[in-house]
């Protein structure tokens, strides 16, 4: 075999590694965070602080130090997100000889942010378990009628809807949600930045280097050695750039639960109507965009550990630096995919669903406001003829859809002029 053929086999053996490492990491992170999600909407209930049914899990921390959802181990929680997503890109990196080499200390390090796992959830589990709170299973029609059965929400059947006819589409989560503002403007900042890093890179004069059968346009970053612990400063610099990328991901997770939450409210006028009683996983693992999300949290971290490698400087078996190979190309690949990614959540997140129901994206009052009869199965619809106003709300058996051409109030809602 020659060394062309050689060189190739190494490269795709180290970029499939990568991708199941980080794909596996992917798995063992959204695990804790799924439990992560149910302690922190307990927290916020028993705050009486849970206005939506969907929080930035990290971004959003519940009252103490000591809380396991508090400020102090959400931010640790963040750092080791980073980290676990960092060190994949390390473990296994073939560098600019194209040898491919595989890091015993970078797999050690990797069992440090993996095993927070297990001992957040045992603590999150520990902690919820002392309160009575409302079940926060995720789904949203459950959590606000166990709010209101706490006294954390109020009914208010005069404001289910209008007094006004109904709405042929509803606002969209960019409007409805003060979050997903921020978090599809954090994405586009992340694009911006990316393009930024490959203008840099490309920005300088002697950056071809000719490489067996091949030209590859790149940028050497050099790294002094500092001692035995060279491979901690190599580390940070990855993390301090891998990190708006984590977190970017991490926050993206808020516009796909809203819709997902959206979703399901907007079965209630559907033919089978809202079943109360769902399992919170099967719904996240059939739903498309979460689906979407899962996958896109592992390849774009991939492609982030294919635009770097490293170089080692030795003489006389003696390391006197490091170097971080930056590739243009691949550079320029994590561009595109962002800008598709960043497109996609916009779209998804100015999109505004249609039909005269009203819409939620998981706001707990709104919802405690458009249910008013509440049972394991309920549909939306008309409901009531008045002489000013009619009445939609909630049923246990399918009811007709709203009158278009009818202003609509909640049913405790009157005129404001006595009738003659």
């Amino acid at each position: 075999m020659d060394d062309g053929s050689n060189t190739r086999r190494l490269s795709l053996q180290g970029q499939i590694l990568t991708l199941i490492l980080d794909l596996i990491v992917t798995l063992c992170t959204e695990s804790v965070g799924f439990v992560h999600g149910i302690s922190l909407r307990s927290a916020l209930a028993s705050e009486s602080r849970l206005h939506f049914n969907t929080n930035l899990r990290l971004l959003t921390a519940a009252r103490g130090w000591h809380n396991p959802n508090g400020a102090l181990l959400n931010g640790i929680s963040a750092i080791l997100l980073i980290v676990s997503y960092s060190l994949p890109s390390l473990i296994v990196c073939p560098d600019v000889r194209e040898i491919l080499q595989v890091s015993s200390e970078m797999i050690l390090s990797l069992r440090v942010p993996l095993a927070r796992g297990s001992c957040h959830r045992r603590v999150t589990s520990t902690h919820v378990g002392r309160r009575t709170p409302p079940p926060g299973d995720g789904c949203i029609v459950r959590d606000a009628g166990a709010n209101i059965l706490t006294w954390l929400l109020t009914i208010r059947l005069d404001r289910c809807i209008g007094p006004a006819k109904p709405p042929e589409t509803q606002p969209s989560p960019w409007h409805a949600h003060p979050s997903i503002r921020k978090v599809i403007i954090f994405l586009w900042v992340i694009v911006a930045a990316c393009v930024g890093w490959a203008a840099l890179v490309m920005s300088d004069p002697a950056n071809v280097v000719v490489l067996p059968q091949r030209e590859v346009q790149l940028h050497i970053y050099a790294l002094p050695y500092v001692g035995p612990e060279w491979w901690i400063l190599l580390f940070v610099n990855i993390v301090m750039v891998q990190g708006p990328l984590t977190l970017g991901l991490h926050c993206s997770e808020l516009i796909t639960n809203v819709i997902r939450d959206e979703r399901q409210w907007r079965c209630a006028t559907g033919r089978k109507g809202l079943r109360v009683a769902t399992n919170p996983l099967k719904s996240v693992l059939t739903d498309p965009i979460c689906l979407i999300l899962f996958i896109s949290k592992p390849f774009l971290h991939w492609m982030f550990g294919l635009s770097f490698s490293t170089a080692d400087d030795a003489v006389n078996e003696r390391l006197g630096g490091v170097a971080v190979v930056m590739f243009t190309a691949q550079i320029w690949n994590l561009c595109i995919g962002l800008f598709v990614f960043a497109c996609f959540f916009t779209f998804i997140a100015l999109r505004r669903p249609c039909g005269p129901q009203p819409a939620a994206y998981g706001h707990l009052q709104t919802l405690a406001n458009l249910v008013d009869e509440w049972s394991p199965v309920m549909w939306w619809g008309h409901k009531e003829d008045g002489i000013l106003y009619c009445h939609a709300g909630t049923s246990d058996h399918p009811l007709p859809d709203v009158k278009m051409d009818c202003v609509y109030a909640g049913s405790g809602a009157g005129p404001s002029v006595p009738v003659s």
